[in-house]
């Protein structure tokens, strides 16, 4: 047996801080589809329904009041956790997803035929099918950056594409199948540099490493809030506030407008004018929450956490025969891709799961990606705060016991 990494041998936050942990004999590796919750964050949503909910912004009576000032104090905390300028650079959406097609038609809408946008091979399917779309709609081109044979973006040919001079780039600050994370402050200035804007996907981000939209000088920043250990139906746009006030309503409805009459309507100010009708308000007040949990972890334990994980995990499969590694980042996020010879990726997901071992397998989301590594999809074991070096002795063994039986 090698010798456990230290500062993975324990979980960073105790199991018993999550409630489900506790209650199951799992280890849960499948953080990055869904990170587990944790108790303050389920005390403070319970908290706010049973004493301060109602619906917000018209009513003037005190609960209603109380229940504003929880939902827009919650759009300040995530602009503290952001770095943003202000708190109205932050919109509410129902996740990550629902953020990108957001700005592909509030921002694609000024996009002409012909024009181009750049992505990556890396993207999430939810970076990549709202441009497609925002392409056929309005007959432009998308153009996919390579990555090398590690797994990192090839910057070299990233530059040639972008001397075609792409009106928008959707990148990923961190891979949710390879865990790569990319130079992002240098592709957005590189972006910059051609007249590009840039929107970043943070949805793996987010619970792994700080971001900071003001050094980065990223356009657009989307993530979510159930990677985050916050409550699902939730998500965040990071608009720069000079783009968003030149951006034009994507859904209408109620809360998004200043006044309405059949003559006419005069909408609102961002965000309110991207928040059409009842947005997710306790979703929103625990996704504060989380963003406290985790930054009273810190982040340079967060990332010593997932370096030591991610070292020792590849150490031990590396004992197991058959089990090969699917891409080696220079930098990475506690996420650990891996085929196993012979078996399809959703049969050892079965036997894992059979033993107790909660991983995610097949496409990720990221079918381009796949088709350019030429496979099917992989076994995916993603790392949180509760996760520790027992977990991982747990996926080995399982491993070695689903092989032996796969084996007769």
């Amino acid at each position: 047996m090698i010798e456990q990494a230290s500062p993975a041998s324990s979980p960073l936050v105790p199991r018993d801080a999550f409630p489900l942990l506790t209650a199951r004999d799992i280890a849960y590796l499948d953080s990055a589809a869904s990170a587990q919750k944790p108790k303050a964050v389920l005390d403070r949503m319970r908290q706010f329904y049973e004493t301060s909910y109602a619906n917000i912004h018209r009513a003037v009576y005190p609960l209603s009041e109380a229940a504003t000032e929880a939902y827009e104090s919650a759009r300040a905390r995530v602009a503290r956790f952001l770095k943003a300028p202000s708190a109205d650079s932050i919109v509410f959406t129902r996740n990550a997803t629902e953020a990108v097609n957001l700005v592909a038609h509030a921002f694609g809408s000024r996009f002409k035929s012909g024009e181009h946008i750049l992505v990556t091979t890396l993207e999430h399917h939810a970076n990549i099918v709202p441009w497609q779309l925002l392409c056929d709609r309005q007959g432009l081109d998308l153009m996919p950056a390579p990555i090398d044979v590690n797994g990192d973006l090839a910057l070299e040919a990233f530059d040639r594409l972008l001397e075609r001079k792409p009106k928008l780039v959707a990148v990923t600050a961190a891979s949710n199948a390879l865990g790569t994370r990319t130079p992002i402050k240098e592709i957005i200035a590189r972006a910059h540099r051609a007249g590009a804007a840039v929107l970043v996907d943070g949805a793996q981000a987010a619970p792994h490493f700080a971001i900071d939209v003001t050094d980065w000088d990223c356009d657009f920043l989307v993530f979510t809030g159930h990677k985050l250990y916050g409550p699902d139906g939730i998500g965040v746009l990071y608009g720069k506030p000079a783009l968003l006030a030149s951006m034009p309503p994507w859904q209408g409805g109620g809360d998004m407008i200043r006044t309405v009459s059949f003559a006419g309507t005069e909408y609102a100010d961002p965000p309110q004018r991207f928040e059409a009708g009842t947005p997710p308000i306790g979703p929103a007040v625990g996704l504060a929450a989380a963003i406290d949990f985790i930054e009273a972890i810190g982040w340079d334990r967060i990332e010593a956490h997932d370096r030591a994980l991610t070292r020792y995990a590849l150490d031990r499969l590396a004992e197991i025969r058959g089990i090969r590694p699917v891409g080696t980042p220079r930098a990475r996020i506690g996420i650990v891709s891996f085929t196993v010879d012979g078996v399809h990726p959703h049969d050892a997901g079965s036997l894992l799961g059979e033993r107790g071992v909660c991983v995610r397998t097949g496409h990720h989301c990221a079918q381009p990606l796949m088709d350019h590594l030429g496979l099917p999809g992989t076994v995916r074991a993603s790392f949180g705060v509760h996760n520790d070096t027992g977990d991982i002795d747990r996926l080995a063994d399982a491993l070695v016991a689903a092989r032996q039986i796969l084996a007769r």
